[in-house]
């Protein structure tokens, strides 16, 4: 409701003060972030031991002073209760202690990361999507999809909330890219799977992958519709909604 003033009134707790979510998932969500930046880019200006296979050892990332309060316990509670099963531990052994890394995401190069060949078209899944945002769809249709700074181009075998899509696809992406796996892989175009079920490809030797092997594209927000791979002034005319000069979303024309 709105006070006498014409200000909207904050819903208040208990206390008159307003609601918070709980205090350990805001711990939680801080922690993964950390986890995400030390194991995936950060680890050797970190000075952290990195293994070829992506591990590192738990005590010495504990060490640092981002996890300054953290303990092996939240560490394992975040790993345990990530939806996108973005790390993994393992025991180590006694010179090392326990082990921790990130699945995939990498910009470190992690020549020994546990990544499963997918080498014939059976192989791969029979859907192959990559999420984006609008302000990177002109582009990505005129030159393809890249690594942008990372190893590998994410991909994920259905949209997101599908049945088996754990990671790789974003929720909030606006725009799907579906990719032609077979035709990519019969010229020579690698592809993994990721020990958490991301599809990843380096690309061609450039770092991307090319426009003719998108099959299709799809809108995902506001509603869905099909999008055409035309490029030049079909990229203009759908290259999203508008926003004005205060940054609010306006109806695209």
């Amino acid at each position: 409701m709105n006070s006498p003033g014409g200000r909207r009134q904050e819903a208040a707790g208990p206390r008159g003060r307003r609601a918070h979510r709980p205090r350990e998932q805001d711990r939680d969500v801080q922690l993964s972030k950390a986890l995400s930046y030390a194991l995936r880019h950060g680890a050797l200006t970190l000075g952290l031991p990195m293994r070829a296979d992506g591990f590192v050892p738990l005590d010495a990332l504990l060490q640092l002073p981002q996890f300054c309060g953290f303990s092996a316990e939240d560490v394992r509670r975040v790993v345990d209760t990530n939806q996108k099963q973005r790390f993994a531990l393992q025991p180590g052994d006694p010179s090392t202690g326990p082990l921790i890394r990130a699945n995939q995401g990498h910009s470190l190069q992690v020549p020994e990361l546990e990544l499963m060949p997918l080498e014939t078209p059976q192989a791969l899944p029979l859907t192959l999507v990559h999420g984006t945002f609008w302000r990177h769809w002109p582009s990505i249709l005129l030159k393809g999809l890249s690594c942008r700074g990372r190893t590998h181009i994410h991909l994920a075998p259905g949209l997101p909330g599908d049945p088996g899509v754990i990671s790789g696809i974003r929720p909030n992406c606006e725009v799907a890219v579906f990719i032609d796996g077979p035709l990519a892989l019969a010229d020579g175009v690698p592809f993994f799977r990721s020990a958490n079920g991301v599809i990843l490809t380096p690309g061609n030797a450039d770092g991307f992958l090319l426009p003719k092997y998108f099959k299709e594209a799809l809108q995902l927000r506001p509603t869905r519709k099909s999008l055409s791979l035309a490029g030049d002034e079909e990229t203009e005319r759908q290259s999203g909604p508008k926003h004005s000069a205060r940054g609010k979303r306006m109806t695209q024309q």
